[in-house]
């Protein structure tokens, strides 16, 4: 087995000289290094990934962005990327952007010192006027996931919002009722405002008037989706039935619907955006509209993989559409 000692023998450079180059430690002077990368290249080292990738270009690692306490579909989606990941042969480096502008930007700075091959992003609401023009200008291969804001230079895949939350509304509308609210998600998010904009498509398909009121920030959390909930009920005119615009924010909505001793299904119809796990099994089963999940993740990679292969490919945006899961928290039997 080569060893970083073989290598610096071969160079003629100390065993520190080695390592300083393949990790990147510290500035080596220009012939230093190239000797010592021939010497990488002549024996076939390949003590670790950083070696490899000064040698091939590459490290078969992918690096993935995303904010780990947004939404806990997102395990979900990491378990598909993960898959579809090592079947191609790479591995994943994986940090948590806390939804911030600043933690993100430090975070994708980072998996590029560790020479991830390309790059999979949840943008944060800052990403467009930070990290994107950033990585467009160093031509980072990067698929943008789930959130899509409309930068039409990157690869991008995520969920149909639009039609599927009209869905959800029209539904609603089609049940009798006239005063339907939504629990929306974080400003500033592309899912956030492209959802809002399915509920109001789907008022006007039903005929509905548009009132603002009625929409009310959860702001993608479950303790702000219970707060969302108690303000519209606080109205006097108060809504009948309501949208959450995630899974987080309809844990709230339950929640405080059970704190007031409100009979979801009966008293309120309450229907959802995300599926979960356990929407079957409560009383009533919930009504939500499901995200394609892993096929998002899957597809993600294959198209930074496509990516990788073919940097002057034309940028693509895949959306795939959600499952009405119809059950009983609307009030149908």
């Amino acid at each position: 087995m080569v060893t970083m000692k073989d290598v610096a023998e071969l160079a003629g450079v100390s065993i520190t000289t080695v390592s300083h180059v393949v990790n990147g430690t510290r500035a080596v002077a220009a012939d230093t290094k190239e000797r010592v990368l021939d010497a990488v290249a002549a024996t076939g080292y390949t003590g670790d990934a950083i070696a490899r990738s000064l040698v091939t270009g590459g490290t078969r690692s992918l690096g993935v962005a995303i904010s780990l306490a947004a939404n806990p579909y997102f395990a979900e989606l990491i378990q598909a990327i993960e898959s579809e990941a090592s079947a191609a042969g790479y591995t994943l480096l994986l940090v948590d952007t806390h939804d911030e502008p600043g933690t993100e930007e430090h975070s994708v700075r980072m998996l590029r010192t560790r020479r991830v091959d390309g790059l999979l992003l949840t943008p944060s609401p800052g990403a467009t006027t930070a990290v994107l023009p950033e990585l467009c200008r160093l031509k980072v291969p990067t698929v943008l996931v789930d959130r899509l804001p409309g930068h039409q230079s990157i690869d991008q895949v995520g969920p149909e919002n639009v039609q599927a939350v009209s869905a959800l509304v029209q539904h609603l509308g089609d049940l009798g009722h006239r005063r339907i609210g939504l629990v929306s998600g974080a400003s500033g998010l592309a899912t956030s405002s492209e959802r809002e904009l399915g509920y109001r498509l789907g008022l006007g398909r039903a005929g509905l008037p548009w009132d603002p009121e009625l929409v009310v920030p959860g702001e993608s959390s479950a303790a702000q989706g219970a707060a969302a909930l108690s303000r519209l009920l606080s109205f006097p005119s108060p809504p009948t039935a309501v949208v959450a615009a995630n899974n987080s924010m309809l844990v709230g909505v339950l929640h405080e619907a059970r704190a007031r001793g409100i009979k979801v299904g009966g008293d309120l119809a309450v229907v959802g955006y995300d599926d979960v796990d356990w929407a079957d099994l409560v009383d009533p089963p919930l009504t939500t509209m499901a995200q394609p999940v892993a096929e998002i993740g899957r597809t993600a990679v294959r198209l930074l993989l496509a990516r990788i292969t073919n940097p002057d490919r034309a940028p693509q945006i895949v959306r795939l559409p959600a499952k009405l899961m119809h059950r009983r928290s609307c009030g149908c039997e």
